[in-house]
C-alpha cells in the first residue's frame, strides 16, 4: 500500500456540489414541516376540490375546475416560493442559522441558489399532485406548455425575490403575520378563487397589477382559452421578478 493512501485532503467540495447538497436539505426541511405542508399542499388541493365539487362562487361559462384550476397553480406558487419561503428564512435568519452557514465555504449567494432550487422541487411536487386531482375533477387544459412553463419561472421569481425581500428585512415574528395575511388577502383579491371582474372597475385595474393575479389570468389564458403566450401578464412578472430579486439582494440583512 503506497503512502499517503489515508492523507486526508481538506478544503471544499466542488460548489456544484455543495449547492446540490444544500438544495437536498432545503427541501428535505421543507417536506417534512407540517405547518408548511398544510400551507403549500394540503390548502390549495382543498380549495381546488371544494369550489370545483360546490357551486359557491359564479366563475363564468363552462366546468368550474376549468377556471379554479389555472388559479390554483397560481397559488400554490406563491404558497410556496413567498410565503413558505419567506417564514422559513425569516426564522433561520433569527436563529442566526444563515449567518453561520455565510461563514460556511458554502458562499452566500449558492445558499439562496439552493434555496430558490428547492421551490422549484418542491413546486414540481405540487403542480403534479394538483394536476392529478383537477383532471380527476374533469379539467381539460388546453394551450402551449412551453408558455404555462414560462409563466410559472416567472411567477416564481417574483415571488421568489418578495419573500426574500421580506424575510431579510422585517423580525421572524413580522414576517410570520405578514406573510400569512399577504397569502390570505391575495387569496380572496388576487384572481385565484374570485374572478377579477367580480370587483369594481377601480379596483380591478389595481389588482390585474399584482404578481398573483399576473400569473393566474396569464395560467387562465393559456390552459383555459388556449391563448397564445400572454405577454402581458408576462411582463407583469417580470417587472415583480427583477424589483423583487433587486431590492432583496440590495437590502437583505444576514443577522
Amino acid at each position: 500500500m503506497s503512502a499517503g493512501t489515508y492523507t486526508p485532503r481538506p478544503g471544499a467540495a466542488p460548489l456544484p456540489r455543495m449547492i446540490a447538497a444544500q438544495t437536498a436539505l432545503e427541501t428535505r426541511m421543507l417536506l417534512r414541516n407540517g405547518e408548511q405542508l398544510l400551507l403549500t399542499v394540503i390548502i390549495p388541493a382543498l380549495l381546488l376540490v371544494l369550489f370545483s365539487a360546490v357551486d359557491i362562487v359564479d366563475t363564468g361559462a363552462g366546468a368550474s375546475v376549468d377556471f379554479l384550476a389555472p388559479g390554483v397553480l397560481a397559488l400554490a406558487v406563491m404558497s410556496t416560493a413567498f410565503t413558505g419561503q419567506a417564514i422559513a428564512t425569516g426564522f433561520e435568519r433569527r436563529y442566526g442559522v444563515l449567518k453561520r452557514l455565510g461563514a460556511s465555504p458554502l458562499p452566500r449567494w449558492a445558499l439562496m441558489t439552493a434555496k430558490t432550487l428547492s421551490v422549484l422541487v418542491t413546486e414540481v411536487l405540487q403542480i403534479a399532485l394538483l394536476t392529478v386531482i383537477a383532471f380527476a375533477l374533469g379539467w381539460s387544459p388546453h394551450g402551449n406548455p412551453l408558455a404555462v412553463l414560462l409563466l410559472l419561472v416567472l411567477g416564481t421569481a417574483a415571488f421568489s425575490g418578495l419573500g426574500l425581500l421580506m424575510a431579510g428585512t422585517l423580525k421572524a415574528e413580522a414576517t410570520l403575520a405578514a406573510a400569512n395575511l399577504v397569502f390570505l388577502l391575495l387569496l380572496v383579491g388576487g384572481g385565484v378563487i374570485v374572478p377579477l371582474d367580480k370587483f369594481p372597475d377601480a379596483v380591478r385595474s389595481a389588482l390585474e397589477l399584482l404578481p398573483v393575479s399576473a400569473l393566474s389570468e396569464g395560467l387562465r389564458d393559456v390552459l383555459q382559452h388556449g391563448a397564445p403566450m400572454p405577454w402581458g401578464h408576462a411582463a407583469i412578472l417580470m417587472v415583480w421578478a427583477v424589483l423583487g430579486l433587486g431590492a432583496a439582494a440590495r437590502f437583505f440583512r444576514w443577522e
